[in-house]
């Protein structure tokens, strides 16, 4: 097991809480992740250079992301397959994302009261965030969770977002597969799912199938249809619609005999680490964005600036566009790009 001298580049108590967390100390990586959401500069700093040192422990998992409509059954279908994946010999780490009000910013947090056997597992790590506003239905800081959940040892990491909407793809981004949950009789099935949702979809589940099994069926028939006719995301796979009930814990083998048949399907054409190492770029411009943004809307001419121009907008004095354009002049951005 590493000790705290092999993070000899942190500092106190940083050492001692990377050396507990690669341990598999739960209490270690609950206090990572809540460094790493931090939003306090020190904290972002400490939580840079934790990650860093924790890198080499990291990678090692399968990550899978699912979304779905509100009442498809995320949660129970989470409960029910993370429990068959234990039994298996696996270690889970489940990052459920709750939507966070616009009102007030809050958050329930309620999706680990709804998996309460799976709490309860030794191998399983619930680890619920707020969306906070990010766009995707996913937290701001996933994706760091991600590599501390792999650095504490969890081999399958689950990541479970807000719900289907425009901007849902996101969670495709950051994982190795992306399931999409769907119900039978829910009406016009495919008109009610995004196009783009459906075209980064690597498997498709049909839950609730005890329910009604013939409608059950025909829904598989219609999502195959549909599949079918959009052009798959590798030439070597092609995404499996899956019938399941996982209140009745039916259908889970065959769903996870998928995921691993994607892994094993992708791994030796490259496709697998290719894709990791294309989200890992992404990640880098997606930070890079944001704290662009973060410094604009920081800078002091802007601060100044902004009340004003803002009133301007809204009573209709000047277009966006202009006020855009002044803001950014006024903190020099157009005499960067000039130059």
């Amino acid at each position: 097991m590493p000790a705290p001298d092999d993070f000899f580049s942190l500092p106190d108590p940083d050492r001692d809480l990377a050396s507990r967390l690669v341990q598999g100390e739960r209490r270690a990586l609950a206090r990572a992740i809540t460094l790493a959401e931090s939003t306090r500069p020190d904290h972002q700093i400490r939580a840079r250079s934790l990650l860093n040192e924790l890198l080499p422990y990291t990678g090692k998992s399968i990550r899978l992301g699912i979304s779905g409509v509100p009442g498809v059954g995320k949660s129970t279908f989470i409960e029910a397959l993370g429990n068959y994946v234990i039994n298996r010999g696996h270690r889970l780490a489940v990052l459920a994302i709750d939507p966070s009000s616009s009102v007030s910013g809050g958050s329930i947090l309620g999706d680990k009261t709804r998996m309460e056997t799976l709490c309860q597992r030794d191998e399983a790590f619930i680890r619920p965030s707020p969306s906070s506003g990010s766009l995707g239905g996913v937290a701001e800081k996933t994706r760091e969770a991600m590599l501390l959940c792999e650095a504490a040892g969890f081999d399958v990491i689950f990541v479970e977002t807000v719900g289907v909407g425009q901007s849902e793809t996101a969670v495709a981004g950051m994982v190795d597969l992306f399931a999409l949950l769907q119900l039978p009789n829910a009406g016009d099935d495919l008109q009610a799912i995004k196009k783009g949702i459906v075209e980064m979809a690597d498997m498709v589940a049909i839950n609730k199938a005890d329910i009604d099994p013939s409608a059950a069926q025909f829904c598989r028939a219609q999502w195959q249809s549909a599949l079918a006719l959009l052009r798959p995301a590798s030439p070597h796979w092609r995404p499996p619609v899956i019938t399941l009930s996982a209140a009745k814990k039916e259908g889970l083998a065959d769903f996870w005999d998928a995921v691993e048949r994607y892994r094993d399907t992708l791994s030796p054409t490259g496709e697998f680490e290719e894709k990791r190492r294309l989200q890992a770029a992404d990640w880098m411009w997606q930070i890079i964005h944001a704290t662009l943004v973060q410094c604009f809307q920081r800078h002091p001419a802007v601060k100044d600036a902004l009340p004003g121009v803002t009133q301007k907008v809204a009573s209709g004095c000047i277009t966006p566009s202009a006020a855009a354009s002044s803001l950014l002049a006024a903190a020099h951005i157009f005499e960067i790009q000039e130059s």
